[in-house]
């Protein structure tokens, strides 16, 4: 078995804690940025990339702070997460995404978060 990484991206939103809050959990604003296709069912969210699924269960959130999903697969304790948190140096909206993934594969995973975060502040209007 492979081992797993915790990885932990911090990225910077011009946006409103509500607004990214709303991106981050609602299935048809999910879809705009992070999969083809979002479905909920109750807690349960199926994510749909080019025929391939991923189910996810919706295990905490707190509104305009953060939200977590334990994906189907995913090793006990392993989830991901997306936390809204205001910087204390600089007062700008931060979005943390912690993901886990094979040892190894740490750098291809943050440029995947660094491209599907680019997106979803281009969805917002929060471009650079």
């Amino acid at each position: 078995m492979a081992t797993r990484s915790k990885i932990s991206c911090d990225f910077t939103i011009k946006s409103s804690p509500t607004i990214l809050f709303n991106f981050l959990i609602q299935p048809d604003q999910l879809a705009q940025w992070f999969a083809e296709k979002v479905d909920a069912n109750e807690k349960v969210y199926t994510f749909s990339w080019n025929g391939y699924e991923e189910k996810a269960r919706l295990r905490d959130a707190e509104e305009n702070v953060f939200v977590r999903y334990e994906i189907e697969g995913y090793e006990s304790g392993e989830y991901l997460e997306f936390r809204i948190q205001m910087s204390e140096i600089s007062n700008d909206l931060m979005l943390i995404v912690t993901d886990f993934t094979d040892s190894g594969s740490e750098k291809d995973q943050i440029l995947y978060w660094t491209t599907q975060i680019e997106i979803l502040q281009n969805i917002i209007g929060a471009g650079n």
